[in-house]
């Protein structure tokens, strides 16, 4: 049975921070992790997506920091303390928001940065002095360069989505960042999977760390329903739409793997009558900030997302989440089925699979580690909705049958011209030549020397005036001679 927050040794401001934001009784990581984190100590803890990890580091680090509390205007007198490391913009907004609840009753300061923003106004908050930074990696080696934060004075560090950043790539932005920060801090890493990179990252940059696991690695939560369901390719969009349907959910995320994909696959959902937002890294901030309080607001039915939004989304109470692409690491399964059924709540997850993602799916067996059989889904097609999608897509076959028999006719023709090209152009020239020029009667008689009175007149007198004289000295044999004689070869000369 898991324990109220009442328990905990917090100060009375932190308390009441708690209970205005309706928490009562604490979740498995937050019950084990931060006595640990109170007492000082790093920590290397495996937890779900959704199980409170965010209070679970966020508490205790307010509660150390009270000591640093101050009313001081002057910055610096509110350096950096704690610095808290995401992978995506959404979580890093996410986390600041409930850090700063959490800290509201308190004069202990916070900020977040992230790309996809102007700078100048973060660097004027950050000038401004605060105790709690959280920040992505890219956004806060810009303020690292362009010296408009330090983070000499860090007592804290967390990694929070370890495995995620690995992932994205963030390593070598890791390991600049933490070349900043003193050596002697406290370091809390958080992961949903604890993978061999994450545990050399962890030996690293961690003094003895407590390993704090509140489940199964890898594990999905046993509140959530999971099916499978075999479809073509081409069925994927009906499947959805269908299965959304018939369940009676009223809204669901929907992830697959491309961004390209998942603009596509939005515009189609639109033509079928969904009110869905895409959710992707080509969108700006701006564009997905909106996406993500239309679908808070009930304005959104389908959000449609890659696994980089996978990650940051922290909206409650969703009832369904679709795969529609199987995703290529197992990983992932893990994290987007984990944005339904949270807080103990059950959820649905609805996988559909092609022939060509056997091979994920078997590899997603392998990680929950139970055997997965993906059922045949019957396509209806009834009237509304489903219907209108039924008929785009047959529209979409004809149209696809089409161009392809279009293509097949020009290639066709293309490879005709190309092979008889050149007999054509070559009887076409012959043509031409037989049938274009016209014979002339002048051409068709006899040659017939011209008589002497026809030579011109300077030509004549240039006759009579050549005279044709033979040397007496020269025989016909010396001339043969002369002819034959060879050469003589070019003498080598000295130096």
């Amino acid at each position: 049975m898991s324990k109220p927050f009442s328990t905990l040794m917090l100060a009375e401001p932190i308390q009441r921070a708690i209970a205005q934001m309706g928490y009562q009784d604490m979740t498995p990581i937050q019950e084990q992790a931060i006595p640990v984190v109170l007492a000082g100590q790093d920590v290397m803890g495996a937890a779900q997506t959704g199980t409170g990890k965010t209070a679970a580091f966020s508490l205790p680090l307010l509660q150390r920091m009270l000591k640093h509390e101050n009313s001081s205007a002057s910055p610096a007198r509110h350096p950096v303390r704690a610095l808290v490391l995401l992978p995506t913009r959404e979580l890093a907004d996410q986390v600041a928001d409930q850090v700063a609840q959490f800290a509201q009753h308190t004069k202990l300061r916070s900020a977040v940065v992230f790309g996809g923003m102007d700078m100048k106004p973060q660097i004027a908050e950050l000038k401004k002095g605060v105790e709690i930074l959280v920040a992505t990696p890219g956004r806060l080696l810009d303020h690292l360069e362009a010296k408009s934060v330090s983070l000499a004075q860090v007592e804290y560090v967390v990694l929070d989505e370890a495995d995620r950043m690995l992932d994205i790539g963030f390593l070598p932005d890791l390991q600049r960042i933490l070349s900043h920060l003193p050596k002697k801090r406290t370091t809390l890493l958080f992961s949903a999977t604890f993978s061999p990179e994450i545990k050399r990252l962890a030996e690293s940059y961690l003094q003895n760390p407590v390993l704090i696991e509140v489940a199964r690695p890898n594990a999905t939560a046993a509140s959530i329903e999971q099916n499978f369901f075999r479809v073509g390719e081409d069925d994927k969009r009906r499947a959805v739409l269908q299965l959304f349907l018939e369940h009676g959910r009223q809204q669901a995320f929907v992830f697959v793997n491309s961004r390209l994909g998942c603009a596509r696959l939005a515009r189609a959902l639109e033509r079928d009558g969904v009110r869905t937002a895409a959710l992707h890294g080509d969108k700006s901030q701006d564009e997905r900030l909106k996406a993500l309080d239309a679908f808070k607001a009930g304005e959104v039915e389908l959000l449609i997302c890659t696994d980089v939004a996978a990650r940051g989304l922290d909206i409650k109470d969703v009832p369904a989440v679709f795969n529609y692409d199987v995703p290529f690491h197992a990983e992932d399964y893990v994290h987007r089925i984990g944005r339904t059924g949270r807080g103990g709540a059950s959820g649905l997850a609805f996988t559909l699979v092609t022939v060509r993602e056997d091979r994920q799916l078997a590899e997603i067996a392998k990680l929950i580690g139970r055997k997965i059989q993906a059922e045949p889904l019957e396509l209806q097609r009834t009237s509304g909705r489903l219907a209108r999608a039924g008929q785009n897509e047959e529209r979409r076959r004809e149209r696809v049958q089409r161009d392809e028999r279009n293509r097949y006719r020009d290639e066709r023709s293309r490879d005709r011209y190309e092979d008889h090209g050149s007999a054509r152009q070559a009887g076409n020239t012959l043509a031409y030549r037989r049938g274009a020029a016209q014979s002339d009667p002048l051409f068709d008689q006899p040659y017939e020397p011209p008589a002497t009175s026809d030579v011109p007149s300077w030509e004549a007198s240039v006759r009579k005036s050549v005279t044709y004289r033979r040397s007496t000295n020269i025989k016909p044999k010396a001339r043969v001679a002369a002819l034959l004689r060879a050469a003589p070869a070019p003498q080598k000369q000295d130096g």
